[in-house]
């Protein structure tokens, strides 16, 4: 058999890593219990895949060939270190004939047989700090790296790190149960589990870091994920909000980058090319959300995109509607970042200096610096009031912080653009 070429090999693991890599963890850990070496087998997998494909080709099922190689992996590494009973009998769990990559219908209570639902919900438990709960399942179930997850939190690598470790080690000590909870448990856990899901799908929508603005695989998993728990909550009208915020901006999603893969403002793209299903959906799920009078914030979100999505055109928007709503959202939400987005709408209803005086009020608190959409935000409403030059320093200053590099091409573009004006 020839070997395959070594870039073919390449590109097919990376995309597996994209649409595997939770599946197979969250497999690994329910057989295990073992969260460190569920994630090193599956690491060791993937490596393994980069050798043996280019010999061997492509399996027609990827995820099933990583899934069964992390499983005999860690079946060694259990034999080698069963000194115990306890031992002894993970490995005849791990070693017993199953199969490799269907879930066991051990669902429990909940009646859900889906591995990495299970996984949100471990990892949701109100035993673990609501930061730690969000990050760990973005480490296991998405593959996130710690610098990733670091920087979308806005702490240091360090700090995110020493995060990660704590909650694993909480989660072994505590004998936290690998289940989603029944029923009457799930509202202790639905904030943690909604706030998973979104920062999932976010990470896919704007990518931290790397080539590529929009992560599909991520945006796909987390809706497939939103759809599942909406399903098992159909009562809860954050459930629905969640579902329907993360389908409004699915529906925009393939217009954020050109052909070329070059970032596309939302004023510029082509509203002819959206999904309209998808939007269609979104709205429908949320006028459902929103007729159980519990209003939450993502019921909130999901209403400030659907003011995007129903306006025909930019200029139609109604951005006096959305500062409005950003006001709201600040009343469940009340950080930064929600601020950050009320002065942009604030500067799109009012006029850019309305804006820029709400960002001064941020930039003298400093709770953003090292955030780059900062500095790229008062760049826009400077570059909208006509005031280049200092656009063009806030410019300066926002690609000094950016990590995406369609980002940083964007920015570099809207700089150049101010310096010839």
């Amino acid at each position: 058999m020839t070997e395959l070429d070594a870039e073919e090999v390449e590109e097919a693991v990376a995309a597996a890593f994209r649409e595997e890599w939770g599946q197979v963890v969250a497999t690994l850990i329910r057989v295990t219990g073992d969260w460190d070496l569920a994630e090193e087998c599956a690491q060791d997998a993937f490596a393994q895949a980069l050798d043996r494909w280019r010999r061997d080709g492509i399996p027609r099922r990827p995820g099933a060939w990583l899934t069964t190689t992390a499983r005999h992996r860690a079946l060694d590494v259990l034999r080698r270190e069963a000194v115990g009973a306890a031992k002894l009998r993970e490995v005849a769990v791990l070693a017993r004939d199953e199969p490799p990559y269907e879930s066991e219908d051990d669902s429990g209570d909940s009646g859900v047989h889906d591995d990495r639902l299970r996984l949100i919900f471990t990892c949701c438990h109100p035993a673990l700090p609501i930061e730690a709960r969000v990050a760990l399942t973005l480490r296991t179930l998405a593959g996130l790296t710690t610098p990733e997850i670091a920087r979308a939190f806005l702490v240091p690598e360090a700090t995110m790190a020493q995060r990660l470790v704590r909650a694993k080690k909480k989660i072994r000590n505590a004998g936290i149960p690998y289940r989603v909870p029944p029923a009457h448990l799930l509202p202790e856990r639905t904030t943690g589990v909604l706030g998973v899901i979104y920062l999932l799908f976010n990470e896919g929508y704007a990518a931290t870091s790397g080539a590529d603005l929009v992560r599909r695989n991520l945006c796909a998993e987390a809706v497939r994920l939103a759809r599942v728990l909406a399903r098992l909550m159909p009562d809860e009208p954050e459930a629905l909000g969640l579902l329907a915020l993360l389908l409004l901006h699915d529906a925009r999603r393939d217009t954020r980058v050109d052909a070329a893969g070059e970032l596309v403002t939302l004023e510029d793209q082509d509203r002819t090319a959206w999904n309209h299903a998808e939007a269609d959906e979104g709205e429908a799920l949320l006028r459902t959300a929103l007729r159980r009078g519990r209003p939450g914030p993502y019921q909130i979100q999901a209403a400030i995109a659907a003011c995007h999505t129903t306006a025909d055109a930019a200029e139609e928007t109604d951005w006096a509607d959305i500062a409005a709503l950003y006001g709201e959202l600040l009343r469940f939400v009340p950080s930064a970042v929600v601020r950050l987005n009320r002065a942009v709408a604030v500067g799109m209803a009012d006029g850019p200096e309305a804006g820029l005086a709400l960002l001064a009020e941020l930039e003298q608190e400093g709770e953003l610096a090292g955030y780059h959409l900062l500095p790229a935000t008062r760049a826009d409403l400077l570059r909208r009031s006509g005031r280049t030059k200092e656009a063009a320093e806030a410019y300066e200053r926002a690609l000094e912080l950016v990590e995406n590099d369609a980002e940083r091409r964007f920015l570099e573009r809207r700089l150049a653009e101010c310096r010839s004006a």
